[in-house]
């Protein structure tokens, strides 16, 4: 079948970070929402001090309470790309510090090996060629 319609292009792996990233801008995404509603809740809520009671109170009574549930909406969502925006930092966090310590390792190792050539290179003879040391 790929010889016909030939092989989907591989796809792109993102990396952590931009993920982060990408949660980020979406969570001010929102945030700019619940502060046009908070803008409007307080419109709102000046009107409906200066009317007297009457249907167009009530209407106005009903659009506040419309946008009041608009922002717990937002609300929600923002702490839900908030957590995972945290989860993912974490999850960035973890790997780096393995990395790390892999790093690390590898470090030892070597710095390991060259230990033991430069030990095999002396001689524990020479060190004393010029007689005992007299501690004084």
């Amino acid at each position: 079948m790929n010889r016909l319609f030939g092989s989907s292009k591989p796809k792109q792996q993102s990396n952590l970070t931009d993920v982060t990233v990408s949660i980020d801008e979406r969570n001010e995404s929102v945030e700019k929402k619940i502060a046009k509603l908070d803008a409007e809740i307080q419109t709102v809520s000046k009107q409906l001090r200066s009317m007297r009671d009457g249907p167009a109170k009530n209407a106005l009574k009903q659009k506040a309470l419309r946008l009041l549930k608009q922002k717990k909406v937002y609300e929600h969502q923002s702490e839900q790309l908030m957590n995972q925006s945290f989860n993912v930092s974490q999850t960035d966090f973890a790997i780096k510090s393995l990395q790390d310590t892999k790093t690390t390792v590898e470090a030892m190792k070597v710095g390991s090996k060259q230990l033991k050539r430069e030990m095999k290179k002396m001689n524990i003879d020479e060190i004393f060629v010029s007689g005992p040391l007299k501690w004084e």
